[in-house]
């Protein structure tokens, strides 16, 4: 019975069908991941457009009263950053909150994969307890496999280092690593979610 399932079902396989169940897939990899992301204390900010972006991040600023930002990635969100009226440096040893991007979202998770080219050769645990990370709705991944094969493929011929994950969004509530607060990924973090698809 499955093989003629499978038979007819082929025959029914349109590009317009393949392409509705691409969309349904990409939406249930969204809806996890925001559900994950959520239920762990992080801060989601759906943006449909660039402006909605820049926007929520003075928001972000004004709500906690930054007057100061570190960005690791000048010259990828200066869009952003330019318009901007605070402080804006690279400097990461002054513990003001940070500006940057992702690798990729993994939806099964609700976590955050970042690498050397956001971080810029610093560890993860070293960098402020605050995050605003920039993030693209073509960015979710269903599981770590996916994000590190993405990874894999995207930079063939020069992996980045210090490959790493921030899973949980409550610095004062780190269970996970409860013993050892030095080696936590853990970040207060908002989320601006660019609809890019």
């Amino acid at each position: 019975m499955k093989f003629l399932k499978k038979l007819f079902h082929k025959q029914d396989e349109t590009p317009e069908n393949r392409e509705i169940e691409q969309r349904k897939i990409q939406m249930e990899m969204e809806d996890l991941f925001v559900h994950h992301f959520i239920e762990k204390g992080g801060r989601f900010l759906y943006c449909p457009t660039r402006e909605e972006v820049s926007k929520n991040l003075i928001g972000i600023l004004d709500e906690n009263k930054w007057t100061n930002l570190t960005c690791l990635d000048v010259d990828k969100l200066s869009e952003f950053t330019d318009a901007l009226s605070i402080e804006i440096n690279t400097d990461t040893s002054c513990q003001m909150p940070i500006f940057t991007r992702c690798e990729y979202l993994i939806s099964n998770s609700g976590s955050i994969l970042m690498s050397s080219n956001q971080l810029k050769g610093q560890k993860l645990p070293d960098l402020s307890d605050d995050f605003i990370v920039f993030a693209k709705t073509s960015q979710f991944v269903k599981n770590m496999g996916s994000a590190l094969s993405g990874i894999k493929n995207k930079f063939k011929n020069d992996l980045p280092t210090n490959i790493c994950a921030i899973k949980n969004y409550t610095p004062d509530r780190d269970e996970e690593h409860f013993m050892s607060s030095e080696n936590s990924n853990t970040k207060n973090l908002y989320l601006l979610l660019f609809e890019d698809l």
